[in-house]
């Protein structure tokens, strides 16, 4: 804004008028936190020892240690260090390596691959004694 402003050789009333944006955002400046600094470090050593917790956990952990934040201001740290909780890795099927196995073949040829649907099975156990 401060560049338009100088560009153009125009107050900043009228540049703020153009561009339809609220002259108290251009005079906004951030005043940052003393204990923030304290706070990012404590929340890196938790991030460190549980990586899989997310930030309302660690804002509860941090709780625990004595410090007085909420969860608005944890997500906020948490956001800007760039923390994130790894996604879960799932097991992956196996595919049937064995010669024979049928899993996931594709037939070349007729009669190449055969599937048995097998149910029952007779022996000369099952027959009825006499």
């Amino acid at each position: 804004m401060k560049h338009v402003q100088e560009t153009l050789e125009q107050p900043e009333r009228r540049v703020c008028r153009v561009l339809d944006q609220p002259r108290s955002t251009q005079r906004y400046v951030a005043v940052p936190r003393d204990g923030d600094e304290a706070l990012i470090r404590r929340l890196h050593e938790l991030v460190r020892q549980h990586p899989r917790r997310g930030y309302r956990m660690m804002c509860g952990m941090l709780r625990l240690d004595g410090w007085r934040v909420n969860v608005k201001r944890v997500h906020r740290l948490w956001k800007s260090e760039g923390f994130r909780v790894p996604g879960k890795q799932h097991k992956k099927r196996r595919l049937g390596h064995s010669e024979n196995g049928i899993a996931r073949r594709r037939a070349e040829h007729r009669n190449h691959v055969w599937c048995v649907d097998f149910i029952h099975d007779r022996d000369d156990r099952d027959r009825p004694l006499k």
